[in-house]
């Protein structure tokens, strides 16, 4: 697909990003629009590999590997290259529905097994991506297109994160009647809140929600399964209930001094930042870090999310903790193409510290040992030690404590971004759903609970993940709920 020799022609170039220091002055999105000859050479850079892995959408050593949407990859390279962006966009939305949110937001594992990364840089796929879906928008291709017939049939979906967005677009082009449900005060779950403006831009997540209104789908919010309606009135009134309310329980740290004042969760900062973005009056940030020093406990893309969010909130210092060691600059040997490769890179967010403090703010292989606060019950400084990775005589791996690393950080915040135990148990509790460490139980491929004509997708099944496998179990999610109304299906 695309140019023959273009690999060899063209070296991979990405969108150009703002000025690290002038970026940190607002809250729009960093990168730069790409010229539409540089995409079309992008494209070109898609080789004829005979077995694409790029949409495999395979699990590898339990990271993605390929695009789990399966989105026809070199398809849509091939006719950038020519030119053809119309029929790209017809081709990309075969198997994504949100490509202005995957192309801003995913990890890109179908660019860790493209073939040409085997031994030169990947093509530039999640780029490609989101210039032939802001194309679309731009050119006025993408109108909306409300199902021609009507089933009669009736659907509540609890939750409007991807996965619940995907499940009632997939829902609603089968001809049903849908409604979404979300407790939050807007629509978009963690693709609203959980993920800065700078990263994704809520006037993205707007524009699409107003396009499925307009096809047909009813939005409820400020409504709470479990609170302020039950799950057995939702299947009284709807013929079918999908859940996709995602992995809210965050998880703790069990640790002296976590009681103090200036502890938070990472998600609980990050939604109370972008409330005061969108809601003048609002009033907050109620959680600043504003002439603050900002520890972030959590070396993953939410801790990311929290450093740039501190810095744009002109933060005194920004650390982050990370418990492993700092990743090496290419693959190791026991991480082979096509998994994910597991390598040293920029985030945003670190440019950002990097220019504004002089250095790059995560540190490795450190474990806080205990918070301590000042006389006022606030957080004052956390006290760490570093650590070692090392490998048993079992072959699984271990940390111990490396004797006299001990430190002392200041701090009058920190932030807790380490990742999510699993859905929220009132709700499960409350509807009665059978689960294993919070994730809902229902088979991979049927997503049918204990409960009948109940339905779950999403990270409510599966666990934390990324966004592309929500899309994908929405979408598997609504194919199932449609042959349980129907007796068949047409979705894919």
């Amino acid at each position: 697909m695309g140019k023959p020799t273009g690999f060899i022609e063209y070296e991979r170039e990405v969108p150009q990003e703002r000025d690290p220091l002038s970026r940190l002055r607002d809250w729009e999105e960093y990168q730069l629009p790409f010229p539409e000859e540089k995409l079309q050479q992008q494209g070109a850079r898609c080789m004829d590999c005979g077995t694409p892995f790029c949409h495999t959408g395979m699990e590898l050593n339990g990271q993605a590997s390929g695009c789990p949407l399966y989105n026809l990859i070199p398809e849509w390279n091939d006719l950038v290259y020519r030119g053809h962006w119309k029929e790209a966009l017809e081709r990309l939305l075969k198997t994504n529905n949100f490509p202005e949110f995957t192309g801003r937001v995913c990890p890109a594992p179908c660019e860790g097994s493209c073939t040409v990364a085997i031994h030169d840089p990947a093509v530039a796929i999640k780029s490609i991506e989101r210039a032939i879906i802001d194309k679309g928008f731009q050119e006025g291709w993408i109108v909306p297109q409300p199902p021609k017939t009507r089933t009669g049939k009736k659907v509540a979906i609890v939750g409007s994160g991807p996965a619940g967005l995907a499940c009632a677009d997939q829902l609603n082009k089968a001809g049903h009647w849908v409604t979404v449900f979300e407790r939050a005060d807007r629509i978009g779950g963690l693709l609203m809140y959980g993920i800065p403006n700078m990263k994704l831009e809520k006037r993205w997540i707007d524009r699409r929600v107003d396009l499925l209104k307009q096809e047909g789908i009813t939005f409820v919010t400020n409504t709470e399964i479990g609170k302020d309606i039950s799950l057995q009135e939702l299947q009284q009134k709807f013929d079918a209930v999908v859940l996709c309310a995602g992995a809210q329980k965050q998880r703790d740290l069990q640790i002296e001094g976590r009681e103090l004042a200036g502890i938070h969760f990472a998600m609980d900062y990050l939604t109370d930042s972008t409330k005061t973005l969108l809601d003048p009056e609002y009033g907050g940030p109620y959680i600043s870090a504003e002439g603050k020093d900002v520890i972030v406990i959590g070396g993953g893309d939410t801790g990311a999310d929290c450093v740039a969010t501190a810095l744009r909130q002109k933060c005194r210092s920004v650390v982050q903790f990370g418990k492993h060691p700092r990743l090496p600059e290419s693959r190791e040997e026991d991480n082979p193409w096509p998994e994910y490769p597991n390598v040293f890179t920029l985030d945003y967010a670190y440019e950002e510290a990097l220019a504004r403090f002089g250095k790059d703010p995560r540190q490795y292989c450190i474990m806080t040992k205990k918070i301590v606060g000042d006389e006022h019950g606030h957080v004052k400084e956390l006290h760490t030690v570093d650590m070692v990775k090392i490998r048993d005589e079992n072959g699984r791996y271990t940390f111990r404590e490396i004797p006299g690393s001990d430190k002392v950080w200041p701090a009058q915040l920190v932030l807790i971004a380490i990742g999510f135990a699993g859905t929220d148990e009132h709700l499960i509790k409350h509807a009665g759903l059978e689960h294993v460490n919070l994730k809902v139980k229902a088979e991979y491929g049927k997503y049918q609970t204990n409960l009948e004509g109940v339905f779950v997708a999403g990270d409510m099944r599966r666990g934390q993940s990324l966004v592309v496998w929500a899309i994908h179990e929405g979408r598997e999610a609504a194919r199932e709920c449609d042959k349980y109304l129907m007796g068949y299906t047409n979705l894919p």
